[in-house]
């Protein structure tokens, strides 16, 4: 055995084996680094008063919590609000682009947007939890869908020379969006329930997925097959309501952030 294996030894295990201490006989240097890890730390006891100031301050933001409920239950509260919002919007205003649509283009642009909406629910599920693993980032996912469905909605449908584009393209936008910031609300209410640590990555996703909304109701409603319609005026609603959760989200850290400064500083010159 050599130094080496005596530092390793030390750091692994207790007490020291039989070669290490026959070692530590025979070397120094090895001598003089167990007398001085051996050597009694003198612990300093602090006044009753810091003590007392410290604990007041430990459990100033300190309040009961119930466990986080498993990650199905969320996943399936998610889905189940995104289907039934959807199912309720378009049971009202019907279903008149299945009806126009070719079999590919519906079973297409409907199961890319289920896909998109299961991913978005797993990536918030997973950023209620602290310490989950996830198998795409979160930062990335909102931008991937994003290009993905474009992609696809540019390869499905055909792009067309409208003359009154926005006259058109303004009423889905003004009926989509409004059903996208309904959906915001309950995905909040779920979202509360576990620990958010990055606002606004949470909320783009959270945007997104609420703003998915809109966009299945339009497209499942609207007769439009021009594809820089549905680019603009159903897809639009979703990167709206993306970009109003990111800017929710970052204005939420800002604040968290400033209250924090402004807090350890009131405690530093209490201090």
């Amino acid at each position: 055995m050599n130094c080496d294996d005596l530092a390793k030894a030390l750091s692994e295990e207790t007490p020291l084996p039989l070669e290490a201490q026959e070692h530590v006989k025979s070397c120094k240097r090895c001598q003089e680094l167990v007398e001085a890890l051996n050597l009694p730390v003198a612990v300093e006891s602090l006044p009753p008063a810091t003590l007392q100031q410290i604990a007041g301050g430990i459990a100033t933001n300190l309040r009961p919590v119930s466990p986080v409920a498993p990650a199905g239950y969320f996943f399936g509260a998610f889905a189940g609000i995104f289907v039934s919002i959807v199912a309720l919007y378009v049971y009202r205003m019907g279903a008149l682009a299945i009806a126009v649509m070719t079999p590919l283009q519906t079973v297409a642009i409907l199961t890319a947007l289920a896909v998109s909406t299961g991913l978005l629910a797993y990536s918030l599920v997973h950023q209620m939890i602290p310490g989950s693993h996830y198998r795409i980032s979160p930062r990335l996912l909102p931008v991937g869908i994003a290009v993905s469905l474009t992609i696809l909605i540019a390869v499905l449908f055909q792009f067309q020379h409208e003359q009154n584009f926005w006259g058109h393209a303004w009423p889905c936008i003004r009926v989509g969006t409004p059903i996208g910031v309904l959906a915001a609300v309950p995905f909040w209410m779920i979202l509360r329930r576990g620990a958010i640590l990055s606002p606004s990555m949470t909320g783009a996703t959270t945007g997104l997925l609420a703003g998915l909304v809109g966009t299945s109701v339009l497209e499942i409603h609207c007769p439009n097959l021009d594809a820089w319609h549905i680019l603009i005026s159903h897809l639009g609603v979703a990167m709206l309501c993306a970009l109003a959760g990111l800017i929710i989200g970052l204005a939420l850290e800002v604040k968290g952030y400033a209250f924090n400064s402004l807090n350890s500083n009131h405690k530093g010159d209490l201090a």
